[in-house]
């Protein structure tokens, strides 16, 4: 076989960068789980029809279609391009089994068939959360979820040393609101260029507004200064009011956006703020958005986003209105992996390894490590029955701090860091917390 040609867009990780992400996932799903959120999992395919419904992503779309399929055939199916459609199609299909208002979170790999680039991948894991419920779902939702997000991620920069995270909200109704109040009917439109003020700045979107979308250069300054406009409290509330704007969408949307900002930050102070150039592109939303970026890390954009969407999915009886939140997590970790900024202190589980004097000694050091695994305690035999330097080494290269003599005879255990060896039985030795599984610690 040739050498395999790396692709780039799909990132592989290490050992050792894999036991970082595996402990990520755990406290997410630990803290998911504490406010009462219910795992699932979808299928990775939908129909291609269902996927090019969702805002403009067709060409994001990878199509699946069998290697034997008659020649030209058109393909059916494609890869789900995030978890949000795959879950509305979800809660249609599982509605009558689900128990209302669903708390979902879903953590899972998904596709997209973008250039690659810093931050940016084909092939990635999400992790989700929404809440769905049939009909109306009141406006309290828009609350808790920045308040598990939040906490999920403040979990990860106390646990494992993350950087702090920083959640930007504005509320689309607000926006709409504020662009209808100005005369502007294609209020959808102007929320798209306003979404791009970020990367192309406040001149180049009053450009967008007036060539492409069709208002006049003073509804345009108008949209920019109210994009203009952040805080991390409810004075936002008067600085769009100040600019003399009046509309009832404007003012719902002002008091639910102030309630998110005052309810989150007494929860999580310091981690949310009011952001009204937040806009989020895709047409589903139509209510509360959010965006999250590391801070020190802005550079990676957002790592986490979503937002309330009202029509999302609707079987043509019942509409199943919902707020979601999801952390991309591939987008998270790896540039902070590939910065040398995580790291993992060893690379494999193993807490100690059971030396083997000689071959026929290995039964006794099987059942060794047979009783330190019985008490929870990461353990392998060495390999071969090589000099004991040699098996030294071997646990050295592999960051594993203990290792196990006498096999059931004179047994000893030596921690290879300070070289201390102590007498120690499998019954009732265990190493110091820290040692048992690997940590995660700032990288060096």
């Amino acid at each position: 076989m040739s050498r395999p040609r790396a692709l780039s867009g799909f990132p592989e990780l290490t050992p050792e960068q894999r036991i970082v992400e595996q402990q990520v996932l755990d406290r997410l799903r630990e803290v998911f789980e504490l406010y009462g959120f219910a795992s699932v999992e979808t299928r990775a395919v939908e129909p291609l029809e269902t996927l090019a419904k969702q805002g403009e992503i067709d060409k994001e779309v990878y199509a699946v279609q069998r290697v034997a399929a008659e020649p030209g055939s058109p393909a059916e199916l494609g890869l789900h391009f995030d978890l949000t459609v795959p879950f509305a199609r979800y809660v249609l299909e599982h509605a009558h089994q689900l128990p209302f208002p669903f708390r979902r979170y879903q953590i899972q790999k998904v596709w997209r068939g973008e250039r690659p680039q810093e931050g940016r991948y084909r092939e990635f894991t999400q992790a989700d959360v929404d809440i769905v419920n049939p009909g109306t779902l009141p406006a309290h939702f828009d609350v808790e979820l920045p308040l598990v997000t939040l906490a999920a991620l403040e979990r990860l920069h106390v646990d494992l040393g993350l950087p702090p995270a920083l959640m930007r909200v504005n509320n689309r109704m607000l926006a709409q609101g504020f662009y209808r109040g100005l005369g502007i009917e294609d209020t959808v439109a102007v929320l798209r260029q306003v979404d791009k003020l970020d990367k192309v700045g406040p001149d180049r979107v009053v450009d967008l507004l007036t060539a492409d979308v069709g208002v006049t250069p003073a509804q345009a300054q108008a949209c920019v200064r109210l994009a203009s406009i952040s805080s991390r409290d409810a004075s936002f509330v008067d600085a769009v009011q100040a600019l003399g704007v009046t509309d009832p969408m404007l003012d719902e949307g002002l008091e639910l956006l102030a309630d998110v900002v005052q309810t989150a930050g007494a929860y999580v102070p310091g981690r949310i703020v009011a952001d009204l150039k937040i806009a989020r592109g895709l047409d589903y939303y139509t209510g509360t958005v959010y965006e999250t970026e590391l801070v020190g890390h802005e550079r990676t954009g957002s790592i986490s986003s979503g937002g309330r969407y009202d029509s999302l999915a609707s079987d043509g009886r019942t509409t199943y209105p919902g707020v979601g939140l999801s952390i991309g997590v591939t987008r998270l970790l790896v540039p902070l992996l590939g910065a040398g900024v995580l790291r993992a202190t060893r690379s494999v589980p193993t807490a100690v390894v059971v030396a083997v004097s000689s071959e026929d000694r290995r039964p006794s050091a099987t059942g060794v490590a047979a009783k330190l695994r019985a008490r929870g305690i990461p353990t392998e035999v060495a390999p071969e029955a090589a000099k004991f330097g040699r098996q030294i080494r071997y646990a050295d290269r592999r960051g594993i701090p203990y290792v196990w003599f006498g096999a059931g005879e004179a047994d000893e255990v030596k921690d290879i860091r300070s070289g201390d060896q102590v007498a120690a039985d499998p019954a009732t030795w265990e190493p110091p917390a820290e040692d048992l599984h690997p940590r995660v610690v700032p990288g060096d």
